[in-house]
């Protein structure tokens, strides 16, 4: 009896975290910021593209982004194990000065606790985001 309660806690934390990390995501849609802050902790810490950084103040400039627009959002996998969530999407991206749109593709994961992000790590395709929009040339590069 108590493995079986002990699995069911732990099944419902993980879909509390999933839907937190739901929740944070959908902010690139909204920009709501104070949905934001209710599920990203103050001193969120970030890994990805060879920076560490911390606080919740660089994903609130990122949902924030003057000129870029985030049309739609697809979640293609997500998936939970104990305090950690990991998310495969692809956002598609409007540069509003040009009305430009685009697909980047990324892949994230996030420490919760408390219900609240405290950690993430990711990576996505800037380069394929810039020359989408067409801030970079769109030919290959050469080495």
């Amino acid at each position: 009896m108590a493995d079986r309660d002990a699995a069911e806690a732990a099944g419902t934390e993980q879909q509390r975290n999933i839907e937190a990390v739901r929740r944070y995501l959908r902010t690139f849609v909204t920009k709501d910021l104070a949905e934001l802050a209710e599920v990203v902790a103050e001193d969120v810490e970030i890994y990805g593209s060879g920076t560490a950084v911390r606080g919740r103040r660089y994903p609130e400039a990122a949902v924030s982004s003057p000129g870029l627009t985030v049309l739609d959002q697809r979640i293609l996998e997500i998936f939970a194990a104990g305090d950690r969530v990991v998310v495969s999407m692809a956002q598609t991206y409007r540069r509003d000065a040009t009305g430009a749109t685009t697909v980047q593709s990324a892949c994230k994961m996030y420490r919760l606790a408390g219900g609240r992000i405290v950690q993430f790590w990711g990576e996505q395709d800037t380069y394929g985001l810039l020359r989408g929009l067409g801030l970079l040339p769109d030919v290959p590069i050469t080495f």
